[in-house]
């Protein structure tokens, strides 16, 4: 079953089973006639709707409709999108990291970059001594250090925020 949200506020549960379809859960009857890759007719209930579609993006499964001369954006999530939220895991590859949080705690011996540094996936950030071993910490993202929350020499706690990027 996928999810279609049009207009970022109503949500319809849409399922296609042998020709059929079914809309939050109650059949649906229409008539198709494709005009062209982008644009369709539709019958439904006695009305007419023209439809085209003005912009669509494969990634992000977006989509600006025109029916009949009423613009809707709309997203679709099929089942493998709602099983990622399900999971907790639907926005890792999208978000961009925004901090750098401590992975135990420990003591910061040195920190290597300040503000305003633009730093690169994998670069040094600081070196934290945890358990008598000096554990350095790299950059998860490019971006810019907007805020460094620590100095050489503080002791620091599991997840604590360390580094603020923009």
């Amino acid at each position: 079953m996928d999810k279609i949200a049009v207009n970022k506020n109503t949500v319809f549960n849409i399922e296609e089973s042998n020709a059929k379809l079914s809309v939050n859960n109650q059949p649906v009857e229409l008539d198709l006639i494709n005009i062209s890759a982008s644009e369709a007719h539709i019958l439904y209930q006695n009305q007419s709707f023209n439809v085209e579609v003005i912009e669509a993006n494969q990634q992000d499964k977006t989509c600006k409709v025109k029916v009949n001369g009423t613009i809707y954006q709309t997203k679709v999530e099929d089942r493998f999108d709602q099983l990622l939220k399900n999971l907790g895991m639907d926005n890792l590859t999208s978000n961009k990291v925004l901090e750098m949080k401590a992975p135990m705690p420990g003591l910061v011996l040195k920190v290597l970059v300040d503000a305003g540094a633009e730093v690169k996936k994998g670069d040094n950030l600081l070196i934290l001594e945890a358990m008598k071993m000096e554990n350095i910490l790299k950059s998860m993202t490019d971006g810019i250090v907007s805020k460094v929350l620590i100095k050489q020499g503080d002791k620091v706690e599991k997840n604590q925020i360390l580094i603020q990027f923009k």
